[in-house]
């Protein structure tokens, strides 16, 4: 039988600790958080290896340093409502939970939406509220939001989204073309947006109305 805590252990201490992640709640969260529950059965395997792995409909599942990284950049309390666009498995969004007090995550692909609500339902992740939706258009009704995060490509930061966010919020996004990107965080202060580009990336597109085009 596999030892999924072992892999979880070893996954934080040779993928992300070396990596300068340094966030104590982002590191337990990623020991909790069982991500091989997110994968189909076949990969199961390599779900705690260092690498993005397919999760169907053209998606992928991010590397675990990349969710670790886009988590820690968030800076959550525990009280923060967070906005995630691009639901995919569920797994960044489980591990968002565990952090904030509720997030709110938009797929714009309605099976990976379902089979991601079916895992938060069988884990028990209660603070985890998904649609299928254009993402670059937010979830006005919910908003504003503390913190938003952004796991796929975009050419720049979509207005509604910047709109939906509180004061003294932060948006993380790999921003870039569609086949390299950079990590932007952007932190919305009285005077304007202050940015931040951190590590290269490469992600799906974002596809939507204010992203790139099918």
């Amino acid at each position: 039988m596999t030892d999924y805590q072992k892999l979880r252990d070893l996954m934080v201490e040779t993928q992300l600790v070396p990596r300068g992640i340094r966030d104590k709640a982002v590191l337990d969260a990623m020991r909790n958080v069982p991500r091989h529950y997110f994968v189909d059965s076949a990969l199961q395997y390599s779900a705690y290896d260092d690498m993005a792995l397919p999760i169907g409909e053209g998606q992928t599942i991010s590397q675990p340093y990349m969710v670790a990284i886009m988590t820690e950049l968030l800076a959550l309390t525990g009280r923060e409502r967070v906005l995630e666009i691009g639901t995919g498995s569920g797994y960044q969004a489980a591990i968002l939970g565990m952090l904030s007090r509720e997030v709110f995550t938009i797929e714009r692909i309605a099976t990976l939406t379902e089979k991601a609500m079916q895992r938060f339902r069988e884990l028990s992740y209660l603070n985890i509220y998904a649609r299928t939706g254009d993402g670059t258009l937010g979830w006005p009704e919910k908003a504003p939001f503390d913190r938003i995060i952004i796991t796929a490509a975009s050419p720049k930061i979509p207005d509604p989204l910047k709109e939906q966010l509180s004061d003294n919020g932060i948006i993380v996004v790999p921003v870039g073309s569609r086949y390299s990107q950079q990590l932007l965080r952007i932190t919305k202060t009285r005077s304007g947006y202050e940015e931040e580009y951190h590590t290269p990336c490469v992600f799906v597109p974002l596809i939507g109305e204010h992203g790139w085009k099918e």
